[in-house]
């Protein structure tokens, strides 16, 4: 030890560490020869300071002298108030000299900078991650040991970080202290109103540093990478398989525990996820906030909205590796590729029949239920598909939207569209694989094989005759009803068929 004159500093002697009075300098030692001559006289802990020793102490005690004058919050230590108050004054004394970002505290500043230098000092000894500050390491430590070390008093739910806790807790209070000063909408947490904001600016301040895409949360970004890293840290631990995000597990789960959490208020239904009950309500609110800005239909679901899209640009992303073919929507190239393999996972527990489409069994299951869910508002009638409704209402407006690009002959449908200009072009590409005879519609092959396998599986209810075609029962039908829905318009004479109108019209002509 030296003690210096003119100043009265006093010198250490293994640092070379000026301090004013031989106190300091005598606690100033002890960091090197890690001395700790004061001990806590409830639990034994040994301090290098009274004056850490009297902080510690009012852990057992609960003493909190330091009380803020705004808001009444009180604190162990007069540093920690001083840093409370900051809340209310929104003082914040260090800056970033690279970006000049200010923060309250100076830790925050320290572990902020590590942004700009990459430094990630801390490792996981489980997985080798890094990490950039101390706190991120401990938090991230509880995946592998699965410790929740928070738990409510209210419902004794557990958490593996404090904030989850104090989120969770809102739950049961309902209190949302954080109000957006722009729509309104209040949040339990700050950072939530923070990250709700960016939907008003469209900021998006978090970029992947790999494919370049902004991100307005950091937690969606670390997310986002490992699409690119293919990293997956997150495990079930009942079957195994792995999830690049912790939510993505928690849903999981729920496979297993058929745990539904989610009840719509309105009829009950529960749902797995928090996203999924936000679009079901949507069917009884009328909600389509997503909205095409092409041709302004809207839709309750962002996913719809970009398959949509796809009407209006043409494009298809997903394209068939046996054939080339390609799809705007991933489930139809899946169901196309079952042409392929033959593969019909779908089957009726009616008659055993199979489908490659899961809605082509539902459709074909109204044949045996006699199910018409679609209702006409106009006439009352109903029709066992949409798409025949659809057709169906054309009677009434008398559109035909789709025109022929040849012989200028209009349809209600693409499809028949599609079909007659086969005529046209003479193109039969359904073909019998037993008797190898063509057609230019897949449902007049199906109609036909039916000629080969007898199958009858459209009966009367009135006399339970069967046959083949729905075309033929709806035909049968008016024996009984004595329906004759086509007249000619030149004697008015009726048929119940519009072949037997054809052939009457060409002697009634001559």
């Amino acid at each position: 030890m030296a003690k210096n004159s003119g100043r009265s500093l006093y010198q250490c002697d293994i640092c070379e560490k000026s301090l004013t009075t031989k106190g300091h300098l005598t606690t100033h030692i002890r960091i090197h020869t890690g001395e700790k001559p004061y001990h806590c006289d409830i639990c034994g802990k040994a301090f290098s300071r009274t004056g850490e020793l009297t902080i510690h102490k009012r852990v057992h005690t609960g003493e909190k002298p330091y009380e803020c004058d705004i808001c009444g919050h009180s604190f162990t230590r007069k540093d920690i108030l001083t840093t409370h108050k900051r809340i209310h004054t929104g003082e914040k004394p260090y800056q970033c000299d690279m970006c000049s970002k200010s923060f309250a505290k100076s830790t925050n500043l320290t572990d902020h900078k590590r942004i700009h230098t990459g430094e990630k000092p801390y490792h996981c000894d489980i997985c080798g991650k890094s990490f950039n500050q101390n706190n991120q390491l401990i938090k991230h430590k509880r995946i592998h040991t699965g410790e929740k070390p928070y738990h409510c008093d209210i419902c004794d739910k557990s958490f593996s970080r404090n904030a989850e806790l104090i989120a969770h807790k809102h739950v049961h209070t309902g209190e949302r202290p954080y109000q957006c000063d722009i729509c309104g909408k209040s949040f339990p947490r700050n950072y939530q109103l923070t990250t709700h904001k960016r939907t008003h600016t469209g900021e998006k301040p978090f970029h992947c540093d790999i494919c370049g895409k902004a991100f307005n949360q950091s937690y969606i970004l670390k997310g986002h990478k490992r699409i690119h890293t293919g990293e997956k840290p997150y495990r079930c631990d009942i079957c195994g398989k792995a999830f690049s995000k912790s939510t993505a597990v928690t849903v999981h789960k729920r496979v297993h525990t058929r745990e539904k959490p989610y009840h719509c208020d309105i009829c009950g239904k529960a749902f797995s996820r928090t996203d999924e009950l936000t679009i079901h309500k949507r069917v009884h609110t009328g909600e389509k906030p997503y909205e095409c800005d092409i041709c302004g239909q809207s839709f309750t679901r962002r996913d719809i909205l970009t398959t949509h899209r796809r009407i209006h640009t043409g494009e298809k992303p997903y394209q068939c590796d046996m054939c080339s073919k390609s799809f705007a929507k991933s489930t139809n190239l899946t169901d196309h590729k079952r042409i392929h393999t033959g593969e019909k996972p779908y089957h009726c527990d009616f008659c055993g029949r199979s489908f490659n489409q899961n809605n082509q069994l539902i459709k074909h299951k109204r044949i045996h239920t006699g199910e018409k869910p679609y209702l006409c508002d106009i006439c009352d009638q109903s029709f066992s598909r949409n798409d025949e409704l659809t057709i169906h209402k054309h009677v009434h407006t008398g559109e035909k939207p789709y025109g022929c690009d040849i012989c200028g002959k209009s349809f209600p449908r693409n499809s028949g569209l599609t079909a007659h200009k086969r005529i046209h072009t003479g193109e039969k590409r359904f073909h019998c694989d037993i008797c190898g005879k063509a057609f230019n519609q897949s449902n007049v092959l199906k109609g036909h094989k039916r000629i080969h396998t007898g199958e009858k599986p459209y009966p009367c209810d009135i006399c339970g005759k069967s046959f083949s075609q729905s075309t033929a029962l709806t035909v049968h039908k008016r024996i009984h009803t004595k329906e004759k829905p086509y007249h000619c318009d030149s004697c008015g004479i009726s048929f119940s068929h519009s072949n037997r109108l054809t052939k009457h019209k060409c002697i009634c002509t001559v």
